[in-house]
């Protein structure tokens, strides 16, 4: 695994709503550079701080990731777990009592 990949992707929204798997700290730096500096606050400070010193080697990319995923949240950009939606689905539809 590449040293600023991220154990699991942080899964955003992006666009009108489209999720997007962020799973490294250069995806997570890029999207942080994009967003508008008139939003832009402490915890994205912190975030693109933190993704900038994992690019650098100087902290670890879950360190960097856990900071992305704080920002994400605060800015509700978090997406739904997906496969969790998929999974739920197939066992409803598998379940003839539940309609």
């Amino acid at each position: 695994m590449k040293p600023d990949m991220f154990r699991e992707p942080v899964c955003i929204l992006v666009g009108f709503g489209f999720p997007a798997k962020v799973r490294s700290v250069t995806d997570a730096y890029r999207h942080l550079c994009e967003w508008p500096a008139s939003l832009r606050d402490t915890a994205h400070s912190i975030a693109l701080k933190a993704c900038g010193a994992a690019m650098r080697g100087e902290i670890e990319a879950e360190t960097a990731r856990g900071l992305f995923a704080a920002f994400a949240d605060r800015n509700d950009l978090l997406a739904p777990d997906t496969d969790m939606i998929v999974a739920s689905r197939r066992s409803r539809d598998k379940d003839p009592h539940v309609r």
